[in-house]
């Protein structure tokens, strides 16, 4: 792969007449040699990681199991005994195939680490190369890494419970979106109807042997033509202004403002506009397109308005470094407090905002801009409490509930492979770890999402990075790269690992493959997180209030042996069975990678109903894996 990049660059210095001609296409050529390069390393690397795994499994079985076998064998037969020399050949044997086992993952990682060295000196010689040639084109532009690292300062040292505000509120408020105004949200609910009469992505993502581009920009005149006709008949005199000219190319700038107050709506509200966002996000994709702007003659897409370019406008950022932003940006936490605390706790929290309001307030800042930039970080927090909460209580259960080092009578989390649709064989300690270090990641991926989402919208909103049209046994996906996403989840992950020093099971992130296609694919996964622990906490919180209940009682305590065995029942098997690598067809697609594990919790919500302890979460209220308080 290495060697067919260098050639396809060495041979485009012999076309230096055609140069402008051809250097889109080689372009595209290196784009997708690269992204092949990329996949082929991803696979080497699974494997890898997989023949480590069976080394690791074989070695395990041969230390534990085998070794009692062996111990109750030899109080029952003598060493000449036949059946005490199949015991000794069968350990033989193991331990023969874990050598085999350590040898093969060996020569796979060396393999792996000499061909990463080869193509890292291979590429890094054809970029240099080619930024030259490129200077000497259209002058010097930085590359494309270079470009990340400027976008991309995500700062995740800090895995405490305040971590979010500890970043600093100026970090913080560059991804934080603002919240909409009121009249924001008129035109909010104009473009969920038109997105939802749109069939935008059956007209656009299929087979067929007409133009795409000509598709596309047919659909989104069209989208355009209803959003006009919908502004018309909410308010005929802005409307009658749109339709003056009967030219779409005059209201760029309304357009704009409207798809951006619907992504800015989707970041801060991830429940809504389910099946809208995803065709809103692939039609302004497709509208970054050169030859489709070409066609269209106009642009929608605009930055999304965060906090700190708000701010930041009106020379107003100087407040996100007031030492009462974070009491009047904080969450109340009214659990088990007295009513006349939280009303003071509430008073104290106004008098903050006030306070900022009228220190920093200007003549390009009114009051009312402020308060709603306080509101906005406030809703980043309230986010956070119900995404990020959930997995702290969790990680809670796991340690209150279980220790790694004593395994408890019928409440062991060990997994075996091959037994109860498991992927993955761990003694009791190992998935303790396993479950984890993988919600740990989940809490960290949940505390950044609001930055993870910005970038993942540069991504997919890319004029240079385009899509290709695949089937990835899912259908058809639009398969792109996302850079400054996996840059981000490779630091998030990297953190991870070093604040917890060893990690269990396999570290490739898939991202722009047929696991996960694209950046919003990988947004809609993570945004899932919640979505799971959510019914799981409540349920074991809702334990001790059924058993109230005198009849309750007694069925939880005939069933299951009293309210604690109960929750230690649940949680177990989710510890256990949401992380057995399972959930899809062959371990590279499910497994221990990063995104297998949310694979395995989802297998695992699939199959709730045939649980034993089913009917206490429908005791609980418990409807179904899709977001909320069932309770409500």
């Amino acid at each position: 792969m290495s060697r067919a990049l260098t050639r396809a660059l060495d041979d485009s210095d012999s076309d230096a007449p055609d140069v402008s001609i051809d250097r889109q296409a080689l372009v595209d050529a290196e784009a997708k040699l690269v992204d092949a390069a990329r996949r082929v390393t991803v696979a080497r690397t699974q494997f890898a990681e997989y023949a480590r795994a069976r080394a690791e499994e074989l070695r395990d079985i041969d230390s534990d199991a085998l070794e009692t076998a062996v111990r109750a064998a030899a109080e029952k037969f003598s060493a000449g005994d036949d059946m005490w020399t199949s015991f000794e050949d069968v350990r033989e044997a193991l331990r023969a195939a874990a050598e085999d086992a350590e040898r093969a993952a060996a020569a796979c990682e060396d393999e792996l680490a000499r061909d990463a060295d080869a193509t890292a000196a291979t590429v890094s010689g054809t970029t240099k190369k080619r930024s030259a040639d490129d200077a000497d084109v259209r002058g010097a532009e930085p590359a494309d890494d270079e470009m990340i690292d400027a976008e991309i300062s995500i700062g995740l040292d800090d895995l405490d419970a305040s971590d979010a505000s500890s970043q600093g509120f100026v970090e913080r408020a560059k991804y934080v979106p603002l919240r909409l105004t009121s009249d924001e949200r008129k035109w909010l609910r104009l473009l969920e109807a038109a997105l939802h009469v749109s069939e935008y992505t059956d007209k656009v993502d299929i087979v067929s042997y007409k133009s795409k581009t000509q598709r596309i920009t047919k659909q989104l005149r069209e989208i355009c033509a209803i959003l006009t006709g919908l502004v018309v008949a909410t308010d005929y005199k802005t409307g009658q202004q749109l339709c003056v000219d009967r030219d779409f190319k005059d209201n760029e700038e309304f357009f704009q403002d409207v798809f951006e107050i619907g992504r800015r709506h989707k970041v801060m509200n991830p429940e809504k506009m389910r099946s809208e966002y995803g065709k809103m996000v692939y039609l302004l994709q497709d509208s970054q397109s050169p030859q489709v702007q070409e066609l269209l003659e106009f642009r929608l897409v605009k930055p999304l308005k965060t906090v700190y370019s708000f701010l930041k406008a009106r020379n107003g950022e100087g407040l996100l470094a007031d030492a009462n932003m974070e009491l009047a940006t904080g969450e109340i936490m009214h659990e088990g407090l007295p009513r006349h605390e939280v009303q003071r706790m509430i008073k104290k929290k106004e008098r903050a905002r006030d306070y900022i309001a009228s220190k920093y307030q200007s003549a390009t800042l009114s009051k009312e801009d402020i308060l709603q930039c306080l509101y906005s970080i406030a809703d980043n927090n309230a986010y956070l409490r119900f995404n990020r909460d959930p997995v702290d209580k969790m990680l809670g259960y796991l340690a209150q509930f279980f220790n790694p080092n004593a395994i408890e009578g019928g409440f062991s989390l060990a997994i075996t492979m091959g037994l109860h649709g498991a992927r993955l064989s761990h003694n009791h300690q190992k998935q303790y770890m396993y479950a984890s270090q993988s919600m740990m990641l989940w809490r960290e991926v949940s505390n950044d999402m609001f930055k993870l989402w910005y970038l993942a919208e540069s991504d997919l909103l890319s004029e240079t990075s385009r899509y290709d049209l695949t089937n990835t046994g899912q259908g058809l996906n639009r398969v792109q790269s996302a850079p400054r996403v996996g840059k981000a989840m490779h630091g998030i992950l990297a953190t991870c690992q070093r604040k917890l020093g060893h990690w269990v099971g396999s570290s490739v992130i898939h991202l722009g493959d047929h696991n996960v296609p694209n950046a919003l694919m990988f947004i809609d996964k993570y945004t899932q997180v919640s979505r799971i622990l959510n019914p799981v906490v409540l349920v074991i919180e809702q334990i001790p209030v059924l058993a109230k209940d005198p009849g309750l009682k007694a069925y939880i305590d005939a069933q299951f042996g009293g309210v604690e065995n109960a929750q230690k029942t649940i949680l177990k098997d989710f510890f256990s069975y949401a992380f057995d690598g399972s959930g899809a067809e062959n371990f590279f697609d499910a497994g221990s990678c990063i995104d297998g594990r949310l694979t395995s919790a989802w297998n695992w919500c699939s199959k709730i109903e045939k649980k034993s302890y089913y009917p206490i979460f429908k005791l609980a209220g418990f409807s179904g894996f899709d977001g909320g308080d069932f309770r409500s």
